[in-house]
Parts: C-alpha cells; sequence; structure tokens
C-alpha cells in the first residue's frame, strides 16, 4: 500500500499561519468583535489569545529552525499597522521587519501574505471589500507595506481564498458580517480580484524582481449520480463559479459570471499560482454535501489527495506559472492521520517538477475561526493555557522529511503503519 520516494529537488517545504488566527492580543479587527457575539464560534474562544505569537515570535522561529523548515508564509495584520484610516504605526511595522529578520537568518524563506479574512474595524465599519473606495484603501495600505520591506521580502500574496471569503461572510453568513447576499458576495469577489490586481502592479512598480500571486480554495465538486444532467450542471457551475472565475480574474484580468465583466483589466498579474487545497464536494440536485465511503478529518471533511495532484497539472498547463501549495492539511486532534496525510498529498505532487513550494496549513494548533480553537491543524500542538508547545509525531515526520528529500520505507513504517 505504501511505497518510498524521493521528492522533486526543487519543491521547498514549509508552514502557513495567518496573523489574526495566531499572534493575539488584537482587538482592533472584525474577527475579534464578531467573537464576542455568543454562538457565533463553536467553542466560544476568541483571536486574543490564539498562540499569543506577537510576543513569543522569537521562540517560535526557533522552533521552526529546529523543524528544519525551508519556507514560511506569514501575514502581517492590516488592523495592527493601520489601526485607523490613514495612521500607519511604525512600531508594529518595525516589528515585523524584526520577525521576518529573524526568520531569514534561521535559513528559512518568507512569503508575505497581505490579507488573510482579517480587516481593521475602520474598514469593516465602511462596509469593507462593499465600499467603493475599498480598492483604493486596500492598495493605500499594500503600498506602505510593500515600501517598508523592500529589500528584506521577496515574495507577496496579496489576496487568501477570496472564494472563500465571499461564500462564509456574504452568503452562508456564518462568518463577519454575517450576511446572506449572492449579489453582494460576487461584488466582494470581483472587488477582491480588483485588489490582487491593483496591488500587483504597485509590488511590481516598487520592487520588480518581487514575485506576486495570490492564494485561492481549489474544491472539485462532483456529480452524485453520473448520467444526471441537473447534477452534473450544477457542479459544472459550482466548479466554474468557486475556482474558474476568480483564478481567471485574478490571473489575467478576465472577468466572467459570477464576477460580471470588464475589458479594463486584460493583462498578467500573476508570477506563482498559489493553491490551497484540504477538501471536496458531492452535488446532488442543488444540495452538496460530503462523500460519505471514504476518509474524513475531525470536521468531516473528504480526505483526498489525488484532487491536488489533478488541480496542479491542470493550472499549471492553463496558467504556465509554476505552481505553490500554499495551504494543505488536516484537522486531527489525535495526530491519528496526519502523517498518512502529509504521505499521501506529497506523494501525489512528488514527481511533477512545476510545483516549488509546499506549505503544510498550519505550523502549530491556533484560533480557527468560527471553529475557534478545537480544530487541531497543527504540526505542533499548542496548550492554549500555558502556551506551552509540543512537536507531534507528524510533525516530527515532516522534518525528517525535510531533511532527507524522501520518504523510505523506514519512516513509513516508524510514522504511518506502526501501531
Amino acid at each position: 500500500m505504501y511505497e518510498s520516494f524521493k521528492l522533486n529537488k526543487d519543491l521547498k517545504l514549509g508552514v502557513a499561519t495567518a496573523s489574526a488566527q495566531t499572534e493575539g492580543g488584537n482587538k482592533n479587527n472584525n474577527w475579534y468583535r464578531f467573537s464576542l457575539e455568543k454562538g457565533n464560534v463553536k467553542d466560544g474562544s476568541s483571536p486574543l489569545r490564539a498562540n499569543n505569537h506577537y510576543e513569543l515570535y522569537k521562540e517560535d522561529t526557533l522552533l521552526m529552525k529546529k523543524m528544519g523548515l525551508e519556507v514560511y508564509r506569514m501575514g502581517v495584520e492590516w488592523s495592527r499597522i493601520e489601526p485607523k484610516q490613514g495612521e500607519f504605526d511604525q512600531d508594529v511595522i518595525n516589528h515585523y521587519i524584526d520577525e521576518i529578520k529573524l526568520i531569514q537568518k534561521q535559513g528559512i524563506e518568507v512569503l508575505v501574505t497581505l490579507h488573510h479574512f482579517s480587516n481593521p474595524l475602520w474598514f469593516e465599519d465602511m462596509g469593507g471589500f462593499t465600499n467603493k473606495d475599498c480598492v483604493k484603501i486596500f492598495t493605500n495600505f499594500v503600498e506602505r507595506i510593500v515600501r517598508e520591506f523592500k529589500g528584506l521580502v521577496h515574495e507577496y500574496c496579496t489576496i487568501n481564498e477570496a472564494n472563500i471569503y465571499a461564500l462564509n461572510a456574504y452568503i452562508m453568513g456564518i462568518w463577519p458580517p454575517k450576511v446572506k447576499n449572492p449579489l453582494t458576495a460576487a461584488k466582494v469577489m470581483k472587488n477582491l480580484c480588483i485588489c490582487h490586481i491593483e496591488s500587483y502592479k504597485i509590488i511590481k512598480k516598487i520592487d520588480k524582481k518581487c514575485k506576486v500571486g495570490f492564494a485561492n480554495h481549489m474544491a472539485d465538486f462532483t456529480p452524485s449520480r453520473k448520467n444526471n444532467f441537473i447534477d452534473k450542471k450544477v457542479a459544472n457551475i459550482a466548479y466554474n463559479s468557486f475556482n474558474e472565475s476568480i483564478n481567471k480574474a485574478m490571473a489575467f484580468g478576465i472577468f466572467t459570471f459570477p464576477l460580471g465583466h470588464s475589458k479594463k483589466y486584460k493583462g498578467e498579474y500573476i508570477d506563482f499560482f498559489g493553491i490551497n487545497y484540504y477538501t471536496n464536494n458531492m452535488v446532488k440536485g442543488f444540495k452538496m454535501f460530503t462523500k460519505e465511503d471514504c476518509e474524513h478529518n475531525d470536521l468531516g471533511w473528504e480526505i483526498n489527495s489525488q484532487s491536488l495532484r489533478n488541480f496542479c497539472i491542470n493550472f499549471y498547463k492553463e496558467y504556465k506559472k509554476d505552481i505553490y501549495i500554499t495551504e494543505n492539511g488536516t484537522a486531527d486532534s489525535k495526530d491519528a492521520f496526519r502523517s498518512k496525510y502529509i504521505y499521501d498529498h506529497l506523494k501525489a505532487i512528488h514527481d511533477l517538477d512545476f510545483v516549488k513550494r509546499y506549505y503544510h496549513w498550519t505550523f502549530m494548533d491556533n484560533w480557527e475561526w468560527a471553529e475557534g480553537e478545537e480544530a487541531k491543524f497543527g504540526l505542533v500542538e499548542c496548550d492554549y493555557e500555558t502556551q506551552k508547545r509540543t512537536i507531534r509525531k507528524s510533525g516530527k515526520f515532516y522534518s525528517e522529511i525535510i531533511s532527507k528529500k524522501e520518504i523510505n520505507d523506514k519512516m513509513i513504517k516508524e510514522y504511518i503503519t506502526k501501531k
């Protein structure tokens, strides 16, 4: 069942995190306020505690070094940097500069994410990405950061998962600002795509050597009844609306349904293609659900590594850009199947020489948005009460993969098949 394999020699492995999920100590963003309303977060927790990473970043960086990580995708928190519109906190900017320098000193390459779901309260209260001036407001922040980081940061991810942000906040209504309006969701997605395009242009103007991309959440939509017209049609619409429409808009400025149309932005705005991949969906009529006869994680998500391979191959053919797996991981509180998950997903991409990065989600257990502290995605366990970090068995497995650039029979026996 399991066989040894060597990794593509150009593939660098690391982890991904988000500032609002790890830093703690910040009340100035939409997620802290959202968490105060009973019922919004499953376990009643808030991002105020999280991993206290803003204070403990030096210790965490040394732990990353100990684990042998080669690359690190991190976010900078807009609500800290620009606590009031047009007012930038230089101390916070300097904090991030110090953190990035320390990470790089350990030999770890940094990819900076500029927006990862978290908004300053002043921006949220203006309507966030529904505001007619949102692109100008966001790119003003981007320009300041990129000028501050010039010569230090060489890779940027502009927008993280515009599709998930719009879906959960403006269709499902389970994220702030808890709106249920598909037309508003489409508007938000379009504005986020334009934010990426304008940010790309700004970054390239300031530092043309920087690599700039985006990270989108990819999911397959499979007809439950293979020969049913409605199932196939709905699955196709869902795939194009959720995946392709945003990808094409961000990469080439080609706007299609449900984003509307615009010829203004046609061009090329991508240096690498970021794939966040976790799970897939079954489609029956107008309902979507998780496949039953398969492996699932703690959140009930289907585990299917083949889809990751398919996405990588298909998007490389279409976009002709290096592929970064900007997020891939699983909720596994007992660390019972995470090593197998890592094995399966790395095996699925190990021979694809155009896949240049693999960022495991995530470094340590963190505050997982509306799931709170209960969803455990970390290679490192975090005791939230004491803030003690403990490398899990899967974390040790991951470290060994990085050092050896392979998964051999001995590792399979030690980390996957050993009972």
